[in-house]
């Protein structure tokens, strides 16, 4: 009980589900941020029939906090303490490299390595930390072109985007007609203020303009060429342009709410903002559509990689059991549940083209593309560092933005501010 009593200590709040188990049973307990209630029915009786299948196995959650950062917080507790209170951790997917050293190689276990080949390359290369897997894909995320189009329809364009320069053009031509009933309308929003999202952002500009992932996948920093400068350049140009000034207090929810109200043609987002979107209190719903983000040219485009993964933990005195409770939660059946019932996107490629997936949520058949050529954050080769590699890149990309510095100096700065803190 000691990682309990250094929560106590800290102040931290959680849920902790308990049940009553007879001496036979191996307890898993599997640790993740607090999920809604629609989540955690769907969750309960999903684990109860892996309980039915497995009765020598018992599960119990507990549930941390929303923040991720809070989340992190309680795992490095437990961690610290070497405590054996929790078994199966619920991860970012930007921590692989931070956590590995407290976390189970899951490729030791039995049935590991055939299960993760149905999960997207991308995701299974970003929770490989030397060689050794860290997490299985659970549900993902990526950034997304969000288009209005009844918008398109109506201004004589055939369809979405494929290029910047496309996008480009179809904004403000909607923007011009637009703004004669409706002044605060704007072309295109997205995230620019000076935090992990604007990461997210110049991330994909920069690597659909062939500017490469900061640091690559062997180290070498890459940030510092050609067209990475110019893809900081373009989105600098869109600022007062095709996007508002205040662009650069943008995180999610603000674009999403000048998007949902109907005042702008398009919008980059995570996939959560779909259903909302549909709502019945939104200005756009039925008027719009989802699907990759433009490319420097077309086929080009890059989405960057967001989601959760599960993982063991290092210090699990029971880690086969837990691994097995891992890989139930990220098996088919449970993805293909969590799909149809609450809309998170799958890893597992095939339930891309599952017709029951796409009877009940038809918009994910559209999704495979972006996934398959999803870019990973520099989160793994940077570890334990990656906090303050974002950082010194989403404040170089900011002070372009803001027009502190041009974008040949800002990258040039960068680049010796990460030679410095990783050579």
């Amino acid at each position: 009980m000691k990682a309990l009593k250094v929560l106590a200590v800290a102040g931290l709040i959680f849920a902790l589900s308990v049940g009553v188990c007879s001496a036979e049973k191996v307890v898993v307990t599997v640790a993740s941020g607090q999920p809604n209630a629609v989540e955690t029915e769907l969750m309960d009786r999903l684990y109860q029939e892996f309980m039915d299948e497995n009765p020598d196995i018992e599960v119990k959650t507990l549930y941390g906090p929303r923040s991720a950062t809070d989340l992190l917080g309680l795992y490095l507790q437990f961690f610290e303490a070497g405590s054996d209170e929790v078994d199966v951790v619920q991860i970012d997917v930007i921590w692989p490299g931070d956590l590995a050293n407290n976390l189970q190689d899951l490729f030791q276990f039995e049935g590991v390595k055939d299960a993760v080949a149905t999960h997207f390359p991308a995701i299974v290369e970003n929770n490989t930390v030397g060689g050794q897997l860290i997490g299985i894909p659970y549900y993902t995320d990526a950034g997304l072109l969000y288009y209005r189009s009844d918008l398109l329809e109506k201004y004589g364009f055939d369809g979405p985007p494929a290029t910047w320069d496309e996008l480009e053009e179809m904004a403000k031509k909607i923007q011009e007609g637009e703004r004669a009933e409706n002044p605060d309308f704007w072309g295109f929003v997205w995230q620019g203020n000076a935090y992990e999202g604007l990461t997210c952002d110049a991330l994909e500009w920069i690597k659909s303009s062939g500017g490469g992932s900061i640091v690559d996948p062997d180290g070498t920093i890459s940030i510092n060429n050609e067209a990475a400068v110019g893809a900081l350049d373009r989105a600098a140009a869109w600022i007062g342009e095709i996007s508002p000034p205040g662009i650069t207090g943008f995180m999610e929810e603000d674009s999403r709410n000048a998007w949902q109200a109907g005042n702008a043609a398009f919008m980059r987002n995570w996939p959560y903002a779909y259903s909302l979107g549909n709502e019945d209190d939104s200005a756009v719903k039925g008027k719009f559509g989802i699907g990759p983000l433009p490319g420097a040219e077309a086929g080009q485009s890059a989405a960057t990689l967001g989601g959760w993964q599960m993982a063991v933990s290092k210090y699990s005195a029971n880690p086969e059991a837990a691994a097995k409770v891992a890989m139930y939660i990220t098996s088919e059946k449970v993805q293909k549940a969590r799909a149809t019932e609450l809309s998170m996107l799958p890893t597992i490629m095939s339930l891309y083209k599952d017709d029951d997936v796409l009877t009940a949520r038809a918009f994910m058949g559209s999704l495979y593309d972006v996934f398959i050529n999803a870019v990973a954050r520099p989160s793994t080769i940077t570890s334990p560092q990656y906090n303050q590699v974002s950082t010194k890149f989403f404040n170089a990309v900011y002070d372009v933005l803001t027009g502190k510095k041009d974008a040949q100096d800002a990258i040039d700065e960068l680049e010796l501010d990460l030679e410095d803190m990783l050579e």
